[in-house]
């Protein structure tokens, strides 16, 4: 054994004091004791510790590459809610279960002997991100984009009128929007937007009970669906056909659709079909089902469902939002008023200009789904509030020595899962290649989370670990097997917090 390691097995205690930000820390060594174990051990010189802020995807496929890469690394995950796992439990679809598989490999991760993870610590809040630079060797933010992307119209803020990140929150039961209780009374739903997320939205609008009753969706959000009077959903887009940002599995599912049939504008599809041979494979195919969809006379098959169904919907381009229309009290939403676009360029660099017409659609339920945005976490971190992003090089915070970023806050909010997944990696193999440049200096020893519990101990911050959520998971099942569901998501963070103490 080195003299190194003989040291840290006699170490009994490390008490960190807080003076004017700054950290003291003081060794006490006990001769004769041999209580030697990974916390001590670790605060070896040669171990870097890094700190992730987010328990979502990026967090999660960061801390996993840090930790396979290099053998010494010891990495802890930092999470707001009591509850791991970030967008794919509160953003992906209920009806979508296989895209949470990825849950797995996360809780693999978590159970690592070198990974930890505290949910319930709101870093910004409960501590700063500076105290985390004085306790870690690295800090990787990766909390992803919980804010809006606003419309910016007259009538945005009317009742009946919400964005598509709350709208996916109330029914995934994210405990801030338990209690968003949309009007679903109305015919016809508007959403704004052409992505993944607008789909998924218009197929919970228009899914049957039946086949939702057996997903994870929040119980609270299941009655109102069942009770709701939608019937038609509009999916408005600014550019067209070529132009969408949905993928192929998600048109798929709406033209499977049980009870539903689509409503398209042929005229919109005009002089597509010409240009498919020169477009890439997943776009071509997209397009062929898109153009089959709204220019092919279905088969015997089809028009007898179709005939038969009492939901619609419809792909609409060419059209931005101006104004959403009140009611004749001015309280809620009771259309929108949309301009009429042309297109200037094609494929992806296409811009729109507007025509000087204008169309006014009746529905008393808009969706805005344009986009998430990520906010600013702390002061002392840089944030480009015109991107919406933490500037950076590869992941490389700018100007800002030991910090990193990952994810939707490091790109903005595109692609899948399995895009976060490379994003993160990427930032992952920037920090360790900073590690063996000498870039990042990991020399110095560093408290890591036991100076940081310490701090949220003095401040009334209980943090929630893997097994505490394990107890939280455990009861969230038990109660969705009562109800023939996968589980029953808990929606109050108390309620949480009351489990994990149990």
């Amino acid at each position: 054994m080195s003299t190194n390691n003989i040291i840290f097995c006699k170490t009994k205690t490390l008490k960190l004091l807080w003076t004017s930000g700054r950290s003291i820390w003081i060794n006490r060594c006990l001769d004769g004791e041999a209580t030697c174990g990974r916390g001590l051990a670790s605060f070896s010189a040669t171990h870097p510790k890094v700190c992730i802020v987010g328990g979502g995807p990026a967090g999660f496929y960061t801390a996993q590459h840090l930790i396979k890469t290099r053998q010494d690394v010891e990495v802890d995950i930092y999470e707001r809610l009591p509850v791991p796992f970030g967008l794919v439990r509160f953003g992906v679809a209920p009806d979508h279960p296989e895209v949470k598989n990825v849950i797995n490999t996360f809780t693999q991760t978590a159970q690592h002997t070198r990974c930890h993870f505290y949910g319930n610590v709101n870093v910004g809040k409960d501590v700063s991100v500076t105290e985390l630079q004085q306790a870690y060797h690295a800090v990787v933010l990766s909390y992803g984009a919980e804010g809006n992307r606003r419309m910016g119209v007259p009538g945005e803020d009317l009742s009946g009128v919400y964005s598509a990140k709350d709208f996916v929150g109330w029914y995934n039961g994210l405990p801030s929007n338990k209690e968003l209780n949309p009007d679903l009374t109305c015919e016809t739903a508007v959403v704004l937007g052409q992505g993944n997320v607008a789909l998924d939205v218009a197929r919970i609008l228009l899914s049957p009970v039946d086949i939702l009753k057996n997903t994870d969706i929040a119980q609270h959000s299941l009655y109102a669906l069942a009770e709701s009077r939608v019937r038609r959903v509009l999916i408005v887009g600014r550019r067209g056909p070529m132009q969408v940002a949905f993928t192929i599995k998600e048109l798929r599912e709406m033209v499977n659709l049980p009870d539903t049939r689509p409503e398209m504008v042929a005229t919109e599809f005009e002089g597509i079909a010409g240009t498919l041979k020169e477009l890439p494979r997943p776009r071509k195919r997209l397009t062929e089902l898109m153009v089959k969809t709204a220019l092919e006379i279905p088969g015997q098959k089809e028009q007898k469902r179709y005939s038969m169904a009492s939901r619609i919907w419809g792909l609409r381009f060419f059209r931005s939002p101006l104004e959403v229309l009140p009611t004749s009290d001015l309280t809620r939403a009771a259309g929108i008023r949309l301009a009429v676009n042309r297109l200037e360029g094609s494929g992806e660099g296409a811009r729109t200009v507007p025509t000087g017409e204008v169309e006014d659609v009746t529905c008393g339920l808009v969706i805005s789904s344009i986009g998430y945005k990520s906010l600013p976490i702390d002061p002392s971190v840089p944030f480009d509030s015109r991107k919406a992003i933490v500037p950076n090089t590869m992941g490389r915070v700018q100007q800002a020595a030991g910090l990193y970023c990952s994810g939707w806050l490091k790109t903005g909010p595109t692609g899948v899962i399995a895009t976060t997944m490379n994003n993160s990696f990427d930032t992952a193999r920037t920090l360790l290649g900073d590690i063996d440049s000498g870039t990042l200096d990991v020399s110095a020893v560093k408290p890591g989370s036991q100076g940081i519990s310490a701090l949220l101990e003095k401040r009334g911050v209980k943090p929630v670990t893997f097994s505490d959520w394990e107890k939280i998971d455990h009861e969230e099942v038990r109660r969705g097997e009562a109800k023939g569901k996968p589980r029953e998501k808990l929606l109050d963070v108390g309620e949480m917090l009351h489990v994990t103490r149990t």
